[in-house]
Formats: structure tokens, sequence, C-alpha cells
């Protein structure tokens, strides 16, 4: 199953995307996720370049997306978002810090709600939460 999803500016409802033939979810956290987008070689023939989310926003996001899951923050697609954000957060910790400070600081800053989905997901990630208060 693919699931289609555009940025929400405010309400986050079912939208039609007739360019595409398809019904997508608003979100408004995915609007943070694809904000300053990075340059990446992408392996198709000789190369593309393409743009992909940072790095550090991506950790975040998930972190987010987590603990927002229809689902419920407890089933296996919540806890596959947790350990890649566990993942990232790590590496990032040691290569990124400053950059991974800034997503965290603006994800908290941004929406209420978020802050809640945050600390939710941290919750059950006690590592994770104190690289991040670390930084």
């Amino acid at each position: 199953m693919v699931e289609f999803l555009t940025p929400a500016f405010g309400e986050e409802t079912i939208r039609e995307l007739p360019a595409l033939g398809v019904s997508a979810q608003a979100l408004n956290s995915l609007n943070f996720l694809i904000s300053e987008p990075i340059q990446a070689a992408a392996i198709y023939r000789s190369g593309v370049l393409v743009q992909v989310p940072r790095p550090e926003r991506y950790a975040i996001h998930k972190l987010i997306v987590a603990d927002r899951r229809r689902d419920g923050a407890g089933t296996l697609k919540s806890s596959k978002d947790r350990e890649q954000a566990a993942f990232l957060i790590e590496a990032l910790a040691e290569d990124r810090p400053d950059d991974l400070r800034t997503a965290h600081a603006t994800a908290m800053d941004v929406e209420p709600r978020w802050r809640q989905h945050l600390e939710n997901s941290l919750r059950r990630m006690p590592k994770t939460r104190e690289i991040l208060s670390s930084l």
C-alpha cells in the first residue's frame, strides 16, 4: 500500500491531488520535514541530483510521527519510526550536533502538539532522550 502525503496549512484533511490522480493526507508536520531540503545523488544510470529532507529534520519528524500513528504508538510502524530516529540521532549527535540541536529546538517551538508527541516518543526511548538533552 502506498500512502500519499501533502503539507497541510491548517486543517489536516484528505486532499485531492488532481495532477497525480490521487488523494493525499495533509499533515502539518510535513512542512517541518520538507523545509530546507539538501541535495543528494540518486543512483539512476549516471546519477541524478535530487532534493531530500535534512537528516536531522527527518529524525525529529520520525519521533513526531511515531506518536501520531493512527493505529497507535505501540505498533510495529511506530516502533520502526522510533528505531530509525534513534539510529539517526545517535549518528548526528556525533557528526552534526549543532544541526540536530537546531532541528529539535525548532520542532519544540513550532507547535505545542509536536512538543507533546516528541515527549511521548522520547519517554519510550531513554537513551535517545539523554542524547538530545545533552546537546
